[in-house]
């Protein structure tokens, strides 16, 4: 019996996945969970429209971030923070500065959850680098340097 997935199943398949399984299984069990439906001809041809449309999305989110990332490319910040005379910052430099920097500099948002830094934490004047993950494929590294006010 063939069958489309709807969901990842363990040790099945994934998502939109048609995978052949014994009768039972498929109709006692994967149908009603509402985990697959019928592979028959009306739903192999629904399932690749939607697999074409989602590819078509995809394409587009990903030449959207190539163009985020090639605006964020060669990007040096200035960062201004409080700190004392050794250089030490009172609080720290956070995601979120950077992407209000970014925003200010260029006026591309970039969500705080996309920027990841090398450090844990950013305590003291300095340069440094973030990684911006604007897509699974797509990144790009952004210079930033933390400056006394």
């Amino acid at each position: 019996m063939d069958i489309i997935l709807k969901q990842d199943v363990t040790n099945l398949g994934y998502k939109n996945d048609i995978v052949t399984v014994k009768p039972g299984y498929g109709r006692n069990f994967l149908i009603p969970q509402g985990m697959a439906i019928l592979a028959t001809e009306r739903n192999r041809k629904i399932l690749a429209e939607e697999i074409r449309q989602q590819a078509h999305k995809e394409e587009k989110i990903k030449n959207e971030a190539l163009d985020k990332a090639k605006a964020l490319e060669g990007l040096k910040l200035q960062i201004p923070a409080k700190a004392g005379a050794s250089g030490k910052i009172f609080g720290s430099v956070n995601s979120i500065m950077i992407a209000n920097a970014i925003k200010e500099a260029t006026n591309i948002e970039v969500d705080r959850k996309q920027i990841v830094l090398n450090e844990e934490a950013i305590k003291e004047v300095g340069d440094y680098t973030a990684k911006i993950r604007l897509h699974k494929e797509v990144q790009v590294d952004v210079d930033f340097s933390v400056f006394a006010e």
